[in-house]
């Protein structure tokens, strides 16, 4: 499986939609529960999913996922359900660590394991729990875990 790398254009739109909304459901089922669910249409403003860097992740021409960063920091990344666990998260968090310079944060719901043991296995070193409220559902109370990865000559995931 070859995985190809390129910045998002607005043609991607549908197929980051029909990423983000499943994976944001299990994302969410780990930690605050789906009832705060929103999908990406109804987020995206909100949560500055065009602020800085957005790159899609294809696989046989198709969108199988995407992340968004700036110089500094990993803002959004999700995989389609149908290609967890294919290399496909590692590829987009490598591609962004190499874009990226200093030391770059994260944040990450506490309880999505799945992505924590991403990080972690690409260097990001736990650096504060944060209490408060789900950014954009502000009526559901989250636990958010600001993972950071230090600054190397060459960052590897």
């Amino acid at each position: 499986m070859t995985v190809v790398i390129r910045a998002y254009r607005k043609s991607d739109w549908q197929s980051l939609c029909e990423i983000h909304d499943p994976a944001r459901l299990d994302e969410i089922g780990y930690s605050v529960g789906t009832e705060a669910f929103k999908t990406l249409e109804q987020a995206y403003v909100e949560d500055g999913l065009f602020d800085n860097a957005l790159d899609v992740a294809e696989v046989d021409s198709k969108a199988v996922g995407f992340i968004a960063y700036s110089p500094c920091e990993i803002t959004w990344l999700y995989v389609s359900p149908d290609h967890y666990r294919k290399g496909i998260g590692r590829a987009l968090l490598q591609h962004a660590l190499q874009n990226t310079s200093g030391n770059v944060t994260l944040e990450v719901l506490e309880g999505n394991f799945p992505a924590l043991t991403l990080y972690e296995s690409a260097g990001f070193e736990f650096k504060e729990r944060v209490e408060g409220k789900l950014s954009g559902n502000e009526d559901v109370p989250a636990v958010g875990l600001i993972l950071q990865l230090n600054a190397s000559p060459v960052h590897s995931a």
